[in-house]
């Protein structure tokens, strides 16, 4: 019955849908996680980037005086009480005029678990294109431009990056269509999708606490944690079942994120693709071996499953998740 549960939760988690957050695997030894509020110790931010037939992006001009004039991507500072969705509307209509709706994530940037930016894929719905008329303090106007003919001042040439993934993303999706999920969490934290593979077999961690389940480590605020952003939280977890020097971790990227912003629930949940192997493999065909109690290893036997992640990984079909 545990594998049947093990690979439900799997097969959501693939899926980009999400799961309660009971509690944490691991957590920030010298300092447990205390509930996370949006304006005191998170900063959420929203990004649209918008293309349309004629290869233009949509792009506004800023009104706030520190980058007064230069031109930027709709985006903002996520609200209390929002929804990731709600906010990323909101911050369109006040910008640009128009309502729309998001596609798919892109990108999920973070400067540690304080601060993080999603970039999302979206498209206009309906509004009217904000022009100086209707200048105000969220923006001086809005208006769509060749994506390789941008207009300067740039704010930032962050977003130079950003256009080109969507760009990309229109003509090949790397990954699924990805939303965030509406589910509550009152902490920053990441499940782990921690795979092994060898020839055609791949091996999921498991933590054991209750039922098993795909394990969850919550981020911590420390300055350590801080400077060492949100993989610290993924590499503290598998230190604690694992012995890392023989072995090398890496973080894929995201198959998905819930966030509720309802009730005072400012927490993340991110789900995170992450591969450990040996450093040097000869033959190991078998996962390293586990520490302690808390954590296994299981075998996902079910093909499509199987199927799934081994894609997954090898095309890196995932959210990329920067630094």
């Amino acid at each position: 019955m545990a594998s049947e549960d093990l690979a439900v939760e799997l097969a959501a988690v693939l899926g980009g849908r999400g799961l309660c957050v009971q509690s944490c695997d691991s957590e920030p030894a010298e300092e447990p996680p205390a509930p996370v509020r949006l304006r005191r110790n998170v900063c959420y931010v929203v990004l649209a980037v918008c293309l349309n037939e004629q290869d233009e992006v949509l792009l506004i001009q800023e009104a706030k005086k520190e980058c007064h004039g230069s031109w930027y991507l709709p985006a903002g500072r996520m609200e209390p009480r929002e929804t990731i969705v709600e906010a990323l509307q909101r911050e369109m209509k006040e910008e640009a005029g128009l309502h729309c709706e998001p596609l798919t994530l892109l990108s999920v940037e973070e400067r540690g678990p304080s601060w993080i930016r999603f970039v999302f894929l979206a498209r206009p719905t309906g509004g009217v294109l904000k022009t100086s008329k209707e200048a105000d303090a969220e923006s001086l106007q809005a208006g769509w431009y060749p994506r390789t003919s941008l207009p300067t001042p740039l704010r930032a040439l962050d977003i130079l990056p950003l256009v080109e993934l969507a760009a990309q993303y229109c003509r090949q999706a790397r990954h699924p269509l990805v939303l965030p999920q509406e589910l509550p969490c009152t902490v920053v934290c990441q499940r782990l999708v921690a795979t092994f593979t060898s020839v055609q077999t791949v091996w999921v961690l498991v933590g054991k606490g209750g039922v098993p389940h795909l394990p969850i480590s919550a981020c911590g605020f420390t300055p350590v944690e801080q400077r060492g952003g949100l993989k610290m939280a993924i590499l503290r977890l598998l230190q604690e079942c694992l012995t890392l020097h023989h072995l090398t971790v890496e973080t894929k990227g995201l198959l998905g994120l819930q966030h509720l912003g309802k009730d005072h629930t400012d927490g993340i949940c991110l789900n995170v693709l992450v591969t450990v192997a040996f450093r040097n493999p000869g033959i190991q065909n078998e996962p390293p071996k586990v520490q302690g109690e808390n954590f296994f290893w299981w075998k996902v036997m079910e093909e499509d499953l199987q199927s799934q992640l081994l894609q997954r990984l090898q095309e890196s079909s995932v959210v990329p998740l920067n630094r």
